[in-house]
């Protein structure tokens, strides 16, 4: 059997274990432009916080980078940081910059295209039954 692929960061049970986080954005969105494997669908991502129904994971898109149609089984929050992301949904395109929000409700389908090298936080609270 094949050893498994070596880690490109640390665990998120140690990485995000301590009671009390000082996250540094920058920091990490720098360390995931400066990885030397190739992205997927034009960007790589982390997860910065995971805690009961709360996750949070940076994104570092190249140009043109996207995510597919999908939805999420809880409230959604999309922070663009830097750069321009379009988020489109059944209903509306939103071309975000830094310091815009778009939330979206549990369930609604959405696609992700960064129209240009762009770091954007995204956050998902789950239901409480999920």
């Amino acid at each position: 059997m094949p050893s498994p692929e070596p880690r490109l960061r640390p665990a998120p049970a140690i990485r995000l274990a301590p009671p009390e986080l000082h996250i540094d954005l920058q920091e990490i969105a720098t360390r995931l432009r400066n990885e030397s494997t190739p992205t997927r669908s034009g960007h790589r991502q982390e997860t910065v916080f995971h805690r009961g129904a709360a996750r949070m994971m940076l994104f570092a898109f190249d140009a043109g980078g996207n995510m597919p149609s999908h939805s999420a089984p809880g409230e959604v929050t999309i922070q663009v940081l830097r750069g321009v992301v379009r988020v489109t949904t059944g209903t509306a395109a939103y071309d975000l910059v830094p310091n815009q929000l778009l939330t979206l409700d549990p369930g609604v389908k959405h696609d992700v295209m960064a129209l240009t090298e762009s770091e954007m936080l995204l956050g998902v609270t789950l239901e409480r039954n999920s």
